[in-house]
């Protein structure tokens, strides 16, 4: 017979159901997340620094990214939410029941419907993500806290440095005194173009509630007409 992927146990574990992505913008800090301890929450990269304050716990987790892996690996493998980790950093996070590895490339396209097979990467985790929840059958994904706007100096997926608090993510401690790549903010829209159309080509949806946010792909909504809050 052959072989199964531990991954394909999450193939429509959540069809028709609603699923809440939660980005890691600072936007994240004018809100009142309490709401989302209701939902079934997809967390991202270093999501757990705000845990304590948002009043909710994720049930997923992806993190694609080499340097949040290597600078967040003690704390991801404390973590109870079921994780995504690109099979690159299989030796900071080896596989056990709470983790598990996805094959990913760097790439935008196509958007992938079997995980078990490949995901893309997009220049962005969130569409990572949404690769994952369309692999759960979620009929609905709400984005929350995908600000899409930066500080930087340094060309698209440039090596930086943060020098001071970060100004970028909820938690100044999100890269501040340690390397991060540098946003590449029109590969990702590109990423991001190619979900929506894969979720609409099925009749599902995405809708961004961010605060303030800046990108425009996503139907817009608000956030307390969604949660009430």
């Amino acid at each position: 017979m052959p072989d199964i992927s531990p991954l394909a146990r999450f193939e429509n574990c959540h069809s028709g159901e609603r699923i809440v992505l939660v980005c890691n913008g600072p936007s994240l800090n004018e809100m009142d997340l309490s709401p989302l301890r209701y939902e079934t929450v997809f967390g991202l990269n270093k999501i757990h620094l705000g845990l304590r304050r948002f009043g909710f716990y994720p049930r997923y987790l992806a993190a694609v990214n080499d340097k949040v892996i290597a600078q967040e690996a003690p704390a991801l493998r404390k973590m109870t939410a079921i994780k995504f980790i690109t099979d690159r950093c299989r030796q900071l996070l080896p596989q056990d029941a709470f983790t598990f590895h996805i094959n990913t490339t760097r790439i935008p396209e196509p958007f992938c419907h079997d995980i078990a097979r490949s995901v893309r990467e997009g220049h962005t985790v969130t569409f990572v993500a949404l690769q994952i929840a369309r692999y759960m059958g979620a009929a609905e994904v709400v984005i929350v806290g995908l600000d899409h706007r930066y500080t930087q100096s340094g060309a698209p997926n440039a090596p930086l440095r943060m020098e001071g608090p970060d100004p970028n993510h909820f938690s100044p401690d999100y890269f501040g005194g340690k390397e991060w790549d540098a946003p590449n903010l029109a590969q990702s829209e590109a990423s991001y173009r190619c979900a929506r159309e894969a979720y609409e080509r099925e009749g599902r949806r995405i809708i961004d509630v961010t605060r303030g946010g800046a990108c425009t792909i996503f139907e817009k909504a608000r956030y307390e007409d969604i949660f009430g809050k």
